[in-house]
Order: C-alpha cells, then sequence, then structure tokens
C-alpha cells in the first residue's frame, strides 16, 4: 500500500496549490522559495498546467480532495508534500486569500518542523470510506433509538440503555394495547424501527466489506490478536497509518493519535495535563473503546480466578490506581504501543513482554 514519490531535488521549483471545488490557485517559485508567478486556473487548465510544467515540488494542503491530487500529480513525475492545515496558517500574511494561501504553502515546505502528511493509496482510502459510512449509519442508528426513547418517556414507556435492549423494549411497547402509548402514534414509532433496522443493516454490509477487502492483509491479521483490537481497530489503523516506519517507536503512533499527555512546561517546572487529543477523533475514540473491553475481560477473568497476562494486569492494576476511565486512556495508549510493536518487528502477540526487549519494541 506505499505510494512510490519521486525523490526532491534541492534545484526544483515549489509550486504551493491551493485547492478548492472549482478553482485552484497556484504560487510558482523558485528552489529559494522565491515566487515567480502566481496562477488562478479552473480543474482542467490545472491538470494542463501541471503536465506542462517540469518535475517540481508541489505543495498542498491536507484537505479533500488533496489525496487523490497527490497521487494523480506523482503519476505526473512530481514531487508532493501534503502540510496540515493548521501548520499552513501561521505563514499566512496579512489578510487571508486564495493567493496568500498559496504563498504560505510554499514558505511552510521549508519548515522541517512540519511533518508533511502521508500520502494514501486508493485502497487505505476505501477502507477508510467504509469506516466513515459505518459511523454515519451509527450514529443515525443512536440518534433514533434515543429519538424514540424520549417519544415514548412522555407517555410513561421507560426503555433501557443499550441499543439492543432499547429495541427490543421499544417493540415491546408496541404490542401492549393498554400502556397509555396513543395510537396514532404507532405506525409512525413502527416506520422508525424499520428505519433503524436499515441502518444496522447498512452497518453490517460495512463490515463484511471491511472483512473481505482485508481477508489476505497480515497486518490486519497480526493486529488482531492483541487484545481489544477487533476488526474496526485494525482496519482503521491500516487506513490510517501508510507506513509503520515513519514512527520511531511505540510513543510516537500513540503521540500521533492523540494518547499522550499534553505539556505546558517552562524553565524548571513540568506541568502535564490531558491527552492531547490531535489527531484522528475517531480512531482515538475507538482504541479507547477496545481498552474497555480490555479492562472488562481482565476483570471477567480475575473474579472467575483465570491467569492474566501481563496486559491485562497491568490494565487492572491501573484501573485500582487512577479509576476506570483514565484507565481505559492509559490502556488505549498502551495497545497504540502494542499496535506498532506487532506492526513494526512483524509478530503475533503473545501476552508476555521479553525482559530484553527495549521498552518501544515491548509488546
Amino acid at each position: 500500500m506505499n505510494v512510490t514519490t519521486v525523490k526532491a531535488d534541492e534545484a526544483k521549483d515549489v509550486i504551493g496549490a491551493d485547492l478548492s471545488k472549482t478553482i485552484y490557485q497556484l504560487a510558482v517559485a523558485d528552489a529559494q522559495r522565491r515566487v515567480r508567478s502566481r496562477h488562478r486556473l479552473t480543474r482542467g487548465k490545472f491538470v494542463e498546467f501541471m503536465l506542462k510544467q517540469p518535475p517540481s515540488l508541489v505543495v498542498m494542503e491536507a484537505c479533500g480532495s488533496a489525496q487523490y491530487w497527490a497521487r494523480r500529480l506523482v503519476a505526473m513525475g512530481h514531487e508532493v508534500k501534503l502540510l496540515p492545515a493548521q501548520h499552513v496558517r501561521a505563514y499566512v500574511r496579512r489578510n487571508k486569500t486564495d493567493a496568500a494561501d498559496a504563498a504560505a504553502l510554499v514558505q511552510a515546505s521549508g519548515c522541517e518542523d512540519i511533518k508533511p502528511v502521508a500520502i494514501k493509496t486508493v485502497e487505505q482510502q476505501v477502507l477508510q470510506q467504509l469506516h466513515r459510512f459505518r459511523s454515519r449509519w451509527m450514529d443515525g442508528r443512536t440518534a433514533r433509538i434515543n429519538g424514540l426513547r424520549g417519544a415514548l418517556r412522555e407517555f410513561g414507556v421507560d426503555i433501557p440503555k443499550g441499543a439492543e435492549r432499547g429495541i427490543e423494549a421499544i417493540r415491546e411497547a408496541l404490542e401492549l394495547a393498554d400502556n397509555g402509548l396513543p395510537d396514532a402514534l404507532r405506525p409512525f414509532i413502527e416506520q422508525v424501527l424499520k428505519e433503524i433496522e436499515d441502518c444496522q443493516q447498512q452497518l453490517k454490509g460495512a463490515e463484511y466489506m471491511l472483512k473481505t477487502l482485508t481477508a489476505e492483509d497480515e497486518v490486519v491479521r497480526r493486529l488482531r490478536t492483541a487484545p481489544g483490537v477487533g476488526l474496526i481497530i485494525s482496519t482503521g489503523v491500516r487506513a490510517a497509518v501508510n507506513d509503520i516506519h515513519r514512527f520511531g517507536s511505540g510513543r510516537y503512533l500513540a503521540a500521533w493519535m492523540g494518547l499522550t499527555a499534553k505539556e505546558h512546561s517552562s524553565g524548571e517546572t513540568r506541568r502535564l495535563g490531558g491527552i492531547s487529543k490531535r489527531g484522528d477523533a475517531y480512531l482515538r475514540t475507538q482504541l479507547i473503546q477496545g481498552a474497555r473491553s480490555v479492562l472488562i475481560t481482565a476483570r471477567r477473568a480475575e473474579q472467575a480466578g483465570r491467569p492474566l497476562d501481563r496486559l491485562h494486569r497491568w490494565a487492572l492494576a491501573t484501573e485500582k490506581r487512577i479509576g476506570g476511565n483514565k484507565a481505559a486512556v492509559a490502556v488505549a495508549n498502551k495497545l497504540a504501543r502494542i499496535i506498532w510493536a506487532l506492526w513494526k518487528h512483524e509478530r503475533d502477540y503473545d501476552g508476555q513482554w521479553k525482559q530484553s526487549a527495549p521498552a518501544d519494541q515491548a509488546a
């Protein structure tokens, strides 16, 4: 799933491209990043212009359609660098315009501290979009269930928490004729239940496709051997992370997912707060949910007297020390490090860390 890029040459021109739906603003600069010309082009003219250019460094914000254009420009022979939009903003001088944004991209490309966003393959974007569709259908299902729960509460019908239990209780309420639910609302409630069923079918379809597309993917199979890491987390990480070797250690991957502490320090005073919450919020949420499943499994195993591996013992000790919610985040951080180790060192999870292994390689 790696995209081959053209090796950068110091003598190459630098082209800052500010993308939009129909108009593309370009700033063409020399190797010293001095802007020589500016162009405002339509989509078709943009393609024609780039085909005529010698191999250049094209800099774009990591925004909508940027991944598509990155792959297409690489195929034309250009080198492409995608920069996080929040870091480019600091290079915009005075008023914000398309021309100013394009020039800012040229200047920001020279800052080595700004880490570029990896170019995704078509296969990665397919997986990512399936996750997005699944998330929307899940949100739609939850919204409808909560809407019915609130509507029925107005007539004294209490619906328990949980999707499956809630849907079952709503169906039972419809079957009862003397529970105070007006007959005028019953057909509309049935219609909403059908919409919920449709959302569930779409969810299953997306999950089936994720499973089918990654059936032969060794990385996904290996990641799923870790506790708390199932189909959703493994394919989500596979779609988001282009090359695991971009991350020097598991801590870098955890920080990239926003699971490390936010720091505000100066001099000899060091202040650590909550997690930074940077990166992909969806992926971070899934990891925390996976961490909660690790804690639940550990508690049940302890109560049943079954043996625990080192991860589960550590998770329980952390929960007793700092509480359930904080422990879930801590375990999610640990899972991110385990994911890095399994992928980087191409091995399955075995539940026991080797004492001789470096800390960042321990899984």
